[in-house]
């Protein structure tokens, strides 16, 4: 899910600054005093869903809904968060600091001088409901949007993130959706095809999708 400045996931050593991502069980310890929702998603998500390494992982995106910014801010009191604003660039998140809607993705890490830990990046929500930010027709419930692995670490449901993985056909996205398919169950492939009629008409997924949606729907 990592859109700005850069995906790490591709690019680990960025222009701006060295890239050691924490492993999901080191950001569920760091966060253990946040009591809003929060999730693993990239492909460490994918890799959890699938039950086994697909890749080496340049970055670890951590998701969260943007009215629970400060309290995540909170959460990570003492470290250094830097604010994509504008995507390409970094600016101090400032401490009690509300960020604009423009603004997805905090880069985060221990202290200046260690490498960016992890990557947080913030999700829209209406009431009990999460809203995908690309096209706020899809919607779900925020009490499905994540499941638990192993050590009660939360995971964004594999649907979601394929969801904004479909917005980029490349090799990695594309090895991810036939790595997730056949595990999908007929809800999670109906919601997820769905999804993408009405976010992306004609995507190439669809088909294989079907029958569990309509592409006339």
């Amino acid at each position: 899910m990592s859109e700005s400045p850069a995906s790490p996931d591709e690019e680990p050593e960025d222009a701006l600054g060295h890239i050691d991502p924490l492993t999901p069980l080191d950001v569920y310890e760091a966060l253990q005093g946040l009591r809003a929702p929060w999730w693993i998603a990239g492909g460490w998500a994918i890799d959890a869903f699938v039950g086994r390494e697909t890749r080496e992982h340049g970055d670890v995106d951590v998701g969260a809904l943007r009215r629970d910014q400060l309290a995540m801010q909170w959460a990570l009191e003492g470290w250094e968060m830097q604010a994509a604003d504008p995507p390409g660039s970094l600016r101090t998140w400032r401490k009690g600091e509300t960020l604009p809607l423009s603004v997805h993705d905090v880069w985060c890490r221990p202290d200046k001088e260690a490498a960016w830990g992890l990557q947080l990046m913030l999700d829209e929500s209406d009431g009990e409901n999460w809203v995908f930010r690309r096209n706020p027709g899809i919607v779900r419930s925020i009490a499905t949007l994540f499941w638990r692995g192993h050590n009660d670490v939360p995971y964004l449901v594999p649907e979601v993130l394929l969801l904004f993985k479909a917005a980029r056909q490349s090799p990695a996205n594309e090895s991810d959706f036939e790595a997730c398919l056949p595990l999908l169950d007929d809800e999670q492939k109906t919601w997820l095809g769905v999804a993408l009629v009405i976010a992306h008409p004609g995507h190439p997924w669809i088909e294989q999708l079907r029958p569990n949606v309509e592409t006339d729907a």
